[in-house]
């Protein structure tokens, strides 16, 4: 039995918050900005808006864009590090308004890795025969755990989220390796404490981040028994635009085979593969039976990278 990624979605909040706009709170400016983490705008929930309330238009066009129905959802896996309550998960939430027929439902913390981590899970109950349909989520409100006076962070995070339906299937699409690890010897570098704002070490982070997905990544296409060379499109977290840059040149690859949106949205933290393969997607960057890289690093620190093909 394979798992195939059936269906994909997203969904931000309408309210964009520009450069030009953090320019009127903070000691900030767009050239600032742009010139260190490649970002021009980002979107923000209102007050009133939660992660699975982000989750639910998502996870509908993921759903729909599979050709099935909530009732077909046996499993709802959210990542996110903005939970709509410590308890009930957020995933309870989500399938709740979904209309879901008592799915298994529950939530993973790996920050910005929350979603291949996520991906590796449904995977797993797909082959194990556990379950046909698994719905996996990744839905952030940062701008909740957000020191608007940090110029450091407020000018980096989004909201929004982005949803997969992983299916088993008998055809050629399939998740073919994961490589997932973490090091909790460095969760100083990016961390929230409970009931307080996040808090990042930027040069410590950046350093971090590309190597764990330059290993990870290679780690992957050699259990996946590919080269870089065979892969159409490489979807890394969508933290910084000089991250990503990093990454292309520690893997030789052409900038055109990277894909990248972070201009428009920021770090969306778990929301930000799942959006990015959703946009490349639609833009026609890869289609059926192509292969793809995805690779994360977040808090914990996690990291990790996936190879499937479409």
């Amino acid at each position: 039995m394979k798992a195939e990624i059936k269906g994909l979605g997203m969904y931000v909040p309408p309210r964009v918050l520009t450069n030009e706009d953090l320019e009127k709170i903070l000691d900030t400016s767009d050239e600032w900005i742009t010139t260190r983490t490649g970002i021009k705008e980002r979107h923000i929930a209102e007050e009133w808006e939660n992660a699975s309330d982000l989750a639910l238009p998502a996870a509908k066009e993921a759903i729909e864009n599979a050709g099935l129905t909530p009732k077909d959802i046996e499993c709802v896996i959210v990542a996110t590090s903005t939970p709509d309550m410590t308890f009930p998960s957020t995933a309870c939430f989500l399938a709740d308004k979904l209309g879901c027929s008592k799915p298994m439902a529950f939530d993973i913390s790996a920050a910005c890795s929350g979603f291949i981590y996520a991906l590796t899970i449904a995977n797993s109950f797909i082959k194990s025969g556990q379950f046909k349909n698994v719905l996996v989520v990744g839905s952030e409100v940062f701008s909740k755990i957000i020191d608007w006076n940090d110029r450091s962070t407020a000018v980096i995070f989004g909201d929004g989220a982005g949803a997969a339906v992983v299916s088993a299937s008998d055809g050629e699409s399939d998740i073919l390796a994961a490589v997932m690890k973490s090091d909790g010897s460095h969760w100083g570098s990016l961390y929230c404490p409970v009931g307080e704002k996040l808090k990042m070490r930027g040069r410590e982070t950046f350093k971090l981040a590309i190597k764990s997905m330059e290993t990870a990544s290679k780690k992957a296409l050699e259990k996946a028994g590919l080269t870089l060379d065979d892969i159409k499109l490489v979807i890394p977290h969508q933290a910084n635009i000089r991250i990503i840059k990093a990454l292309a040149e520690r893997l030789e690859l052409p900038e055109d085979k990277v894909f990248s949106n972070i201009h428009k949205y920021g770090n969306t933290s778990a929301a930000s593969i799942p959006i990015a393969m959703y946009e490349a997607w639609k833009e026609g960057k890869f289609k059926k039976g192509d292969y793809l890289l995805l690779t994360a690093f977040g808090g914990g620190l996690t990291w990790g990278a996936i190879v499937l093909k479409f």
